[in-house]
């Protein structure tokens, strides 16, 4: 598929054929593209939970569901995605990575970073998978792991602590889906967000 294709194509996806697992070696490919991010002095301080058997999936969504809160249709089809990946940000990668001869700086105060940068890089990551989805074939959403939840996540799962979840993927074959009502809000034109040369 063309690049252009699967940028325009790119869309999150809330339902999934659930008879219709995701190939191993297309698994691999997903993973293998994550791992070619850019990030910030080649820390590469990500992890990457794969979830692909049904025990785990269901303790995923156990773990990460708040009770109510009127969300059954997006779960309904979300809990049919037969592969999740959770990835994961490790600051102390960055801030250890940081500290050594090469970068000039003697301590690891997160003060010297004008944003996190482990979790942007992180999320090239996670864009890297949502992309190769599409030139697979395959659908995807990136959503978020509700604060209150997370503590419930990590003992689920065994998370160390310096790894923090930005979210999870879920990945699979598209079954009908329907329209998210925030794209009732359109696009923004380029002309409306790119300023050349100088803001005003």
């Amino acid at each position: 598929m063309e690049f252009a294709d699967v940028v325009r194509r790119r869309r999150m996806v809330r339902n999934y054929d659930p008879d219709r697992p995701v190939p191993p070696e297309v698994v691999d490919r997903l993973l293998d593209h994550a791992v070619r991010a850019p990030s910030a002095g080649f820390s590469q301080g990500w992890g990457f939970l794969v979830l692909e058997e049904p025990e785990d999936r269901e303790r995923f969504w156990a773990a990460t569901t708040p009770g109510g809160g009127g969300r059954e249709r997006w779960l309904a089809g979300m809990r049919r995605a037969p592969l999740i990946v959770v990835p994961h940000a490790n600051r102390d990668a960055y801030l250890d990575r940081y500290a050594e001869a090469d970068k000039g700086w003697a301590d690891r105060a997160e003060d010297r970073w004008p944003v996190p940068y482990w979790y942007v890089d992180t999320g090239f990551a996670a864009l890297l998978m949502l992309l190769t989805a599409v030139d697979e074939g395959l659908g995807a959403c990136f959503f978020g792991i509700p604060p209150q939840r997370i503590g419930a996540y990590r003992e689920a799962f065994g998370v160390p602590p310096e790894l923090h979840p930005i979210g999870a993927i879920t990945v699979g074959y598209r079954a009908v889906d329907h329209r998210s009502p925030s794209l009732r809000r359109g696009r923004r034109p380029v002309q409306d967000v790119v300023r050349r040369g100088r803001w005003t």
